[in-house]
């Protein structure tokens, strides 16, 4: 036996640091608790983490939501610019505005976080960014996995993936069968461009650029720098939409606007034989403002409408479709959960899609 094939070798001498690993579980305890709902039984630790339904149990058809989603390569971004303390708030947001749609209140989510070299106070960042944002949503961080890869990843590499699990009463389901011809779809304004399109961000905003250019102040932006616009959180809206079908809100249906745009994320809440009419507005623009970090990346990819409102938000980070009636008194009830909200089309005889005038 050579001497190397005879040399003791540990778990840390391959490149993971298991007490590292520790410290940093011991980082995040106190944000982890700070999300924690009555259902939720025991803490961090355990090889499962247990949730109780018996407080559902009065529904007439209890019916499980899921959904896993990522931040996609706005993470590479934050890594460029080491700021991480909003992407886990961007991870939360694409899974619970996912399931909320459907009607359902998101009960509990779990996050998995690949590093190539584990460092707690790195990690943590991250990992209150997810509990702020279980926090905004009214879910629960019950669990989650913290994976070092030396030799896979690069040692400031990382990524993302959320799971989110929701309940919603059968009966009280919402979606594209409620949609009626003569609906009026009504918008809730974004904080920027959210979590999606970042692969042409980075590649028209982003790259030729220094850290310290991202960081200057930019007219075009109302004088806020990229970083600061880029990094900006994407908006929660699940806890408060709950909270207003929870109170009656009388809402068709919903479509969360990511990847896609609204064409390709508005049509998921329309059924076959209905269009949604979109008033995007001449050469001022649609009537809803749209955030200027969008308008600069659009202008620096020289993006036609139709490609900007099938690969950007375009302000619009939520959508729903309501009867005509009762416009005034959704909109009134998202007022009080500090939701503003706009008409940005109705719904017409068609085939599923969505048209612009």
């Amino acid at each position: 036996m050579s001497e190397e094939q005879s040399r003791h070798v540990t778990y840390a001498d391959a490149g993971v640091d298991v007490d590292e690993g520790a410290r940093a579980v011991d980082a995040i305890k106190s944000a982890v608790a700070s999300t924690a709902r009555p259902e939720v039984i025991g803490g961090l630790g355990g090889f499962g983490s247990c949730f109780s339904m018996a407080g559902f149990k009065d529904m007439e058809d209890p019916v499980l939501v899921s959904g896993t989603d990522g931040v996609g390569t706005k993470l590479a971004l934050a890594q460029l610019l080491d700021r991480h303390e909003t992407v886990g708030q961007d991870l939360v947001a694409m899974c619970v505005d996912d399931v909320v749609p459907i009607g359902a209140e998101p009960l509990f989510f779990l996050d998995y976080v690949a590093i190539g070299r584990l460092r707690a106070e790195h990690v943590a960042e991250v990992v209150k960014g997810i509990a702020e944002g279980c926090r905004l949503s009214g879910c629960s961080l019950v669990g989650g996995e913290m994976a070092e890869h030396p030799g896979v990843m690069d040692p400031d590499d990382y990524d993302l993936a959320g799971f989110v699990v929701g309940v919603v009463d059968r009966p009280k389901m919402i979606g594209p069968d409620k949609v009626c011809v003569g609906d009026v779809i009504l918008g809730l304004p974004s904080s920027g461009i959210h979590s999606n399109g970042y692969s042409l961000v980075r590649k028209v905003a982003v790259e030729g650029k220094t850290v310290s250019e991202l960081n200057e102040p930019l007219d075009e932006l109302g004088g806020e720098s990229l970083a600061d616009a880029l990094l900006r959180p994407t908006t929660i809206y699940a806890g408060r939409l709950v909270r207003a079908l929870k109170a009656g809100a009388p809402i068709h249906a919903m479509a969360h606007i990511t990847g896609g745009g609204i064409t390709e994320n508005l049509n998921r809440a329309l059924p076959k034989d209905i269009d949604a009419v979109v008033d995007r507005g001449g050469e001022g623009g649609p009537a809803w403002k749209v955030p200027p970090v969008i308008t600069y990346c659009v202008d620096a990819a020289r993006l036609t409408p139709d490609e900007a409102y099938k690969t950007f938000n375009m302000g619009v980070g939520m959508s729903l479709i309501v009867a005509a009636e009762d416009v005034g008194r959704v909109q009134e009830m998202l007022s009080q959960e500090g939701l503003e909200s706009f008409v940005m089309g109705e719904c017409v005889p068609g085939d599923g899609k969505v048209v612009y005038r």
